[in-house]
């Protein structure tokens, strides 16, 4: 059986507690034993390393160098890291060593929650066969991002609430490599009633499904 960490906290905006429950219900009908833990230091376990999956749910935080280290060993040696919107790429920004291996950083939403479109641009992968381009309210992720990503789903903004971002086409979802480690990422997910779009859930069920060892 596969064994996954959910570690979920910070910023209760993205209400990480309700999105760990429903990250938890989705491994484990996938078959998977799943540990859920609310503190940063379940990151300095040295047990990491024999995980298959670890899914951050931490907004604006603080991760120790200890905890950083031993997470970030682990993904280089082969255990898998998924999450979605700022609960893994907004969750240290004092952290360099954790946005090297996340692939992007959060910087700003122009206009709030508002309505965009989601465009899939890797139709033939195993993350979005069958997904088509499709409408979306949330925050619009504008961030900064590792140009190794192999980019899945993208959106455009209108320049609407930031009229000098006009046209900029910016990742929603990618998948990288961390060493030996498979990383994957969705920007959507700014509440947890989100995971009810079935685009949303299936996006994510199938990358962290992906990413796992």
């Amino acid at each position: 059986m596969k064994k996954a960490l959910i570690v979920w906290g910070g910023w209760h905006g993205h209400e990480p507690e309700q999105g760990a429950q429903i990250v938890r219900d989705i491994l484990q009908n996938n078959g998977f034993e799943v540990r859920v833990e609310t503190q940063t230091a379940a990151f300095a376990d040295p047990a990491l390393a024999q995980l298959d999956l670890i899914v951050p749910i931490y907004t604006m935080s603080k991760i120790e160098k200890d905890e950083c280290t031993n997470l970030t060993a682990a993904v280089r040696s082969g255990v898998g890291l998924a999450g979605f919107h700022g609960g893994m790429c907004d969750s240290f920004r004092d952290s360099v060593e954790y946005q090297f291996m996340t692939g992007g950083q959060w910087v700003a939403h122009p206009g709030g929650v508002i309505d965009y479109r989601v465009n899939i641009c890797k139709t033939e992968d195993s993350v979005m066969a069958g997904l088509s381009d499709f409408d979306y309210r949330s925050e619009q992720y504008y961030m900064h991002v590792d140009p190794s990503n192999e980019v899945l789903a993208t959106t455009t903004f209108s320049g609407e609430h930031a009229e000098w971002i006009t046209g900029v086409v910016m990742p929603v979802a990618w998948k990288r490599r961390h060493g030996q480690g498979r990383v994957f990422y969705s920007s959507l997910g700014h509440v947890s009633a989100e995971f009810q779009v079935p685009q949303m859930r299936t996006i994510f069920e199938r990358g962290m499904l992906w990413a796992a060892r």
